[in-house]
């Protein structure tokens, strides 16, 4: 993944909003959502829902299926992999990772 594909998506995920709407679609599965449901979850109007859908279908982290008059929104779940991944790789790259540290981390966070 190239450095400015990754920052575009988590730009986006930065905003509160297209988080939660992310995380909504994230959870729905591989089955997606309608975008009515969407907006009834999120509570938002459907031009707010429509302009963070807009924002997270251009930086490839949802996809949208057209159903008959039914809008089906889907997380993108290898792009996501993908931006988890890239995040993930360079992890102690120039240092030795200290497992002690991360099982120490790990208790703390209970």
């Amino acid at each position: 993944m190239k450095l400015e594909k990754a920052a575009a998506q988590l730009e986006a995920l930065g905003n509160p909003t297209r988080l939660q709407l992310y995380r909504t679609l994230v959870r729905a599965g591989d089955e997606g959502l309608p975008v009515g449901r969407v907006q009834d979850r999120l509570g938002i109007a459907a031009s707010t829902l429509s302009h963070h859908l807009k924002r997270l279908v251009d930086t490839g982290l949802v996809t949208q299926e057209r159903q008959a008059t039914t809008l089906i929104c889907r997380a993108n779940y290898p792009a996501m992999n993908g931006l988890i991944g890239y995040l993930a790789d360079e992890c102690c790259a120039d240092a030795t990772c200290a497992p002690a540290s991360a099982e120490a981390a790990a208790k703390t966070a209970v």
